[in-house]
């Protein structure tokens, strides 16, 4: 079977030399893209803009709602699941006080995203301490548990009976993005040995399903280990986004992790385009491929204007979607040299299923949310 696609550039009418930059006057920029944006793409220059419905219906409408507010205080393997399919988790949960049992995910790697608080984390592999910000990787069928300092909440995304990976950098280099120095590993610190022992419990979820395994002693009792899988952490604030002042980059380029048949991306503070002609703002695009969630954790997203933290997100694949109209007002007349967003998105190749903890929260209005009156 060929894997060629049929590529042949072609240009009709009025269009712009460069994608995102210097449109036809009065033009808004729609791109068509295959697999997400590595594929072939077309930009069509239209004269309304591609989000300016005035009615919605069906299954396919945008959806927001507040995550934060569906976090369930219990165990981290049985919060509150707001979207899945077949590759992919997304739940969220909240841990008031330290855990007296231990938790372990053998249906794939975990990544938890800390939105709030701060605390200590325990492993197979050692101690970690933890903050807001923080991406916590925990490969499949590890042991852990926290100790957290205040109230902590937590998104996790397991990569369901897969692993994340690295992104591939190519000409950008290993260092880019972030250096793989910053990724920190548990250490076996006197906070390890200094753990109480007697009778621990393991929860362990298999294939959705928690069994509950008991032991007369502490099982995070290792002395040693080495080779070269653990967990890791990475801090947003440790990650340095990738720009261009003269156009607009694809979301793709703030891949931080990859899984099979999904992306992690990191949306972090970066300047703005400050070329005249380039897009200010995330350009409209049917993005045919792939569903794109989005959790809102800190700051002024730019290319919104009813979103706040702790909301998510989802835009299923098949209708164009792109910056609200107060966003894209603002864009157009450069109003902000600087974005102080910091979002995690995931783009899944499968459709995400929203799930009733998501639905009780949902936003209703938010399809309106790109009208202009």
């Amino acid at each position: 079977m060929s894997r060629n696609w049929i590529e042949f550039p072609r240009i009709e009418g009025k269009a712009s030399r460069q994608a995102h930059a210097d449109l036809p006057e009065g033009a808004f920029e729609r791109e068509i893209g295959r697999d997400g944006f590595f594929g072939p793409a077309a930009h069509l220059y239209h004269r309304h803009a591609p989000t300016g419905w005035t009615s919605f219906e069906g299954a396919l409408r945008p959806r927001a709602f507040d995550a934060k507010a569906a976090a369930k205080a219990s165990s981290p393997l049985e919060g509150a699941v707001l979207l899945q399919n077949a590759n992919c988790l997304v739940s969220i949960w909240s841990c008031q006080a330290a855990m007296d049992y231990l938790v372990r995910d053998a249906d794939g790697d975990l990544l938890l995203f800390v939105h709030e608080g701060a605390g200590e984390l325990f492993c197979d592999f050692g101690h970690l301490s933890y903050r807001d910000g923080d991406y916590i990787l925990l490969p499949r069928g590890t042991m852990w548990r926290l100790e957290p300092a205040g109230p902590t909440t937590a998104l996790s995304i397991e990569a369901r009976n897969g692993a994340f990976k690295l992104p591939d950098r190519g000409l950008l280099g290993d260092h880019a993005q972030f250096d793989p120095a910053a990724l920190d590993t548990p250490k076996l610190d006197d906070a390890f040995r200094d753990q109480k022992d007697g009778n621990w419990s393991v929860k362990v979820k298999r294939r959705d399903r928690i069994s509950t395994i008991g032991y007369p002693f502490n099982p995070l009792d290792a002395v040693g280990w080495k080779g070269n899988l653990a967990p890791v952490r990475l801090n947003w604030r440790d990650i340095r986004p990738v720009m261009s002042h003269r156009y607009h980059l694809p979301p793709s380029v703030h891949s931080t992790f990859v899984a099979d048949r999904f992306v992690v991306c990191t949306f972090v503070p970066r300047p703005i385009e400050s070329d005249p002609g380039a897009l200010k703002v995330p350009f409209f695009h049917s993005n045919d491929d792939f569903d794109e969630m989005i959790f809102y954790h800190a700051g002024d997203f730019f290319s919104r204007d009813n979103i706040r933290p702790g909301m998510v997100t989802l835009h299923p694949s098949g209708f164009t979607h792109g910056p609200h109209p107060k966003a894209f007002a603002a864009g157009a007349k450069a109003a902000k040299t600087m974005t102080d967003e910091v979002a995690v998105m995931i783009d899944a190749r499968d459709a995400l299923d929203m799930m009733p903890d998501a639905d009780a929260h949902e936003d209703r209005n938010y399809v309106n949310s790109w009208q202009t009156k």
